[in-house]
């Protein structure tokens, strides 16, 4: 007998819909698997019949043949597990096929019968309800991940026999509900506080206009200044995730497989910082199969690599495209993906070899050749998509031991907030998100300067031998300085302040 069941695949961060063809007929018993299994489907053989025979079902005794379509994709991981066995039972006329056509079924299968949890689930679910597929069979610990999908009847089971039992008794079985939007916003933010961090006032200016406009940012100082502190506070004064950005950032964190543990969505901002030995494969994502990279899962969120000049060149130089761009593409001998990568970059480095370059109370020990060469580790195409250059010194004793607290972080959400709502206002027709991601034409039409203002920035291009990237890169962080402080127009003030956040190009 011939029985059909629908599973997925993940190509990239998107889904595909698989069929699981079975077929149990007269000959030698075995099993025959085809349709461009990996190793670990393969495997699935084993598996299922032990499962099977645990769980107290009879496995045929028979010549069974699984064709998994489309043959011409390449089918991957153990979540065909489930799909297997109930093809194989349904097959066997031991439960009912009749609602194997309206369900997709997903699962690994353990040797008792017992269902594991198995990674990207949501693409799936999300490109089932976009297939009409009526309903979902998963893992129970799967379940929530795959309800936050709307309009679609999702079953989590913890083995073999349950599922068996849902398909020949449905009606006695309720589906798992989940209210997304609900769920959202209940979560409250669980990351580092603003007020933890003592002066730095500069620095701190500059993380709410990174925060307000979605601006790239490297701290420049000596070490114990603060640098990873302040920037681990990014993610607690961004605008919260909106439902349409969760369900971005948790379908990208499912196919990684972070998702095994954390429930439904994901409430929190990424904040992902990769060690300065980091692969750029790892960074932008990679495999035989391409999956997500580090700058990937940092989408929505912040990417922040701490000592930045220890990071190989060529690997720094994979980032050139996704910060222009905002997703990156990785090509291979079988297939090409596209992965989203719209993150905000934090960076962080010391001055110099020594680290104490410019600093007030330890003398730097390194020639100017020597810093001459430490810079010359960040190529000047790389630097001119960074929007801000902080530099950032250390604390004197009195600052330290009675400098009150600064501000909370919420505060400092709420203005980012109001900046980031007047930045979406003006940029509805052009679908943009923040200042960061304005082009030439944007500029044109939302950073018009006056006269002083320009004649400000000429100079500044002249003396600091700004690129012309880096001259929109001014403006862009200009424009969202003016927000912050509610103003239409540029002004003067607002241009000399963007100035001052390139450190770097002054020290070169």
């Amino acid at each position: 007998m011939l029985a059909r069941v629908w599973s997925g695949s993940i190509v990239g961060i998107d889904a595909v819909k698989v069929g699981v063809e079975v077929d149990v007929s007269g000959g030698l018993p075995g099993i025959v698997l085809v349709g461009l299994p990996d190793a670990a489907v393969q495997e699935s053989r084993e598996r299922v019949k032990a499962a099977l025979k645990n769980a107290g079902y009879a496995f045929p005794l028979r010549k069974i043949v699984i064709n998994l379509t489309p043959a011409d994709l390449r089918k991957e991981g153990p979540s065909f597990d489930l799909p297997i066995s109930v093809g194989i039972l349904a097959a066997s006329e031991q439960v009912s096929a009749e609602l194997l056509g309206d369900y997709l079924f997903l699962g690994e299968v353990s040797l008792d019968g017992s269902l594991r949890p198995v990674a990207g689930v949501l693409p799936i679910a999300a490109a089932a309800q976009r297939l009409g597929i009526t309903g979902l069979v998963v893992p129970a610990d799967n379940a929530k991940e795959a309800a936050v999908v709307q309009n679609l009847n999702v079953y989590g089971f913890n083995n073999l026999w349950d599922v068996a039992k849902f398909l020949n008794e449905p009606e006695k079985y309720q589906p798992v509900k989940l209210d997304g939007v609900q769920e959202l916003r209940r979560s409250a933010f669980t990351g580092a506080d603003l007020k933890d961090v003592k002066g730095q006032a500069h620095a701190r200016r500059a993380l709410e206009i990174a925060a307000a406009g979605g601006h790239n940012l490297i701290f420049v100082g000596p070490p114990g200044s603060g640098k990873t502190m302040l920037a681990r506070r990014l993610p607690g004064i961004l605008p919260p995730l909106s439902f349409e950005e969760a369900l971005d950032v948790t379908q990208i964190h499912s196919v990684a497989g972070l998702l095994k543990n954390q429930g439904s969505l994901m409430s929190d901002r990424p904040f992902r910082s990769p060690h300065h030995s980091a692969s750029g494969p790892s960074l932008v994502g990679g495999g035989s199969f391409p999956r997500p990279g580090e700058i990937s899962l940092a989408h929505r969120g912040v990417l922040f690599l701490d000592e930045l000049t220890e990071f190989k060149r060529d690997v720094l130089e994979f980032l050139r495209q996704p910060l222009e761009d905002g997703y990156v593409t990785v090509s291979r001998t079988r297939q090409s993906v596209m992965f989203p990568a719209q993150f905000t970059l934090v960076a962080s480095t010391n001055p110099c070899p020594c680290g104490y370059f410019g600093d007030s109370i330890q003398p730097c020990t390194c020639s100017p050749r020597q810093r001459e060469q430490y810079w010359a580790k960040l190529s000047g195409p790389l630097m001119d998509r960074i929007d801000l250059q902080v530099a950032v010194n250390r604390l004197k004793a009195e600052e330290i031991t009675q400098q009150p607290l600064g501000e909370e972080s919420a505060p400092v959400r709420e203005r980012v907030q109001v900046a980031r709502d007047r930045a979406r206002t003006r940029f509805t027709e052009q679908g943009l998100r923040c200042n960061a991601q304005m082009q030439s034409s944007h500029l044109r039409n939302w950073c018009k300067l006056d006269d002083a203002s320009r004649n400000l920035l000429e100079n500044a291009i002249r003396k600091l031998g700004l690129s012309a990237r880096a001259s929109d890169r001014i403006l862009k962080v200009a424009r969202t300085i003016a927000d912050l402080a509610g103003d239409d127009n540029l002004k003067t003030s607002h241009v000399a302040e963007a100035i001052q956040y390139r450190t770097i190009d002054r020290m070169q």
